[in-house]
């Protein structure tokens, strides 16, 4: 185990850098002491491992530092197998499956206890997701007709950073030379898709980056409602809604919490699915917004 874990903690420091003790003790769940010791015995063995010491201290490996390109084992093969072959059941993409070949050529033992099929996460015909894509290798902006949540259509031009899946949906993470700020279009809701032939205003930092900031500066803010279950209701609002029961009922109802986004309207179509096997306890602007909804219902097929 210990042998594993120093070259865990190799691993570690070739892709994160510079890193404190107190943070490689809690990632690989062992003492600060144990650390120190870990430090001493790469040291020992000849891996080039750098100490500062202070508030901003921490290890890190040398540049010169490079591993053996031949380190992943038939079970790391496996791994990367079954997150490309879910990759590529999303991705309508000769090169992805271009690749998907080669690493099974170097996949001995076949595993297929872990089966990753996100086809339902495809894109019309693949198209739009390609021309994305070729505008961020090449560092072209693209142009395209968006309607926003509030239902306004406008035309924008941005540049692209990184394709997105998150929330449910596919999003493009650009940033807008108008807005001086970077942007995320759900690409469901873009039209006329164009690559422009100009190159980009600027260099970008990574996408991991760049979402990191986003979310802090404007995290999606959640809305937390309490929903009373019947019992034909239950396993639909746990499946569908993430509901967590917080209250169980002699009557086999219950009382459930679920976290919306309140942009983003799947979730109040759902509810309105379930009918009466669901009643909205609070927030009473919740209450109200089903009301709205269901009278226009009403409306259209009475």
């Amino acid at each position: 185990m210990k042998i594993d874990r120093l070259y865990a903690i190799t691993v570690y420091l070739l892709n994160h850098g510079k890193t404190s003790a107190s943070e490689l003790a809690k990632r690989f769940e062992v003492s600060v002491r144990t650390v120190q010791r870990d430090m001493d015995a790469l040291c020992q063995a000849g891996i080039p491992i750098v100490a500062e010491t202070g508030p901003f201290g921490g290890y890190y490996l040398t540049d010169t530092f490079h591993m053996d390109g031949h380190t992943a084992t038939q079970e790391d093969y496996s791994f990367i197998l079954t997150a490309l072959k879910g990759f590529s059941s999303a991705m309508n993409n000769s090169r992805i499956n271009a690749t998907l070949e080669k690493l099974s050529a170097l996949t001995r033992d076949k595993d297929d206890s872990i089966i990753l099929d996100f086809s339902v996460l495809r894109e019309d015909d693949g198209t739009l997701l390609q021309t994305l894509q070729a505008g961020i290798r090449a560092k072209r902006p693209v142009s395209f007709t968006y309607t926003n949540a509030d239902n306004i259509t406008r035309m924008h031009t941005v540049e692209p950073v990184a394709v997105v899946y998150r929330w449910y949906a596919w999003y493009l993470l650009a940033y807008s030379v108008v807005k001086d700020d970077y942007r995320t279009y759900k690409l469901v809701r873009m039209r006329n898709v164009e690559l422009m032939g100009i190159p980009f205003t600027k260099e970008h930092d990574s996408a991991e980056a760049i979402l990191r900031e986003n979310d802090r500066k404007s995290p999606q803010p959640c809305t937390q409602v309490i929903v009373r279950c019947k019992p034909e209701a239950r396993a639909k609002a746990m499946e569908y809604l993430n509901g967590k029961v917080t209250v169980e009922y002699e009557n086999d109802e219950c009382e459930m919490t679920l976290h919306v986004i309140e942009s983003e309207h799947l979730w109040l179509g759902t509810l309105l699915s379930l009918g009466d096997g669901i009643e909205i306890v609070e927030p009473e602007h919740i209450r109200k917004q089903v009301v709205e909804a269901a009278k226009k219902i009403i409306l259209l097929y009475g």
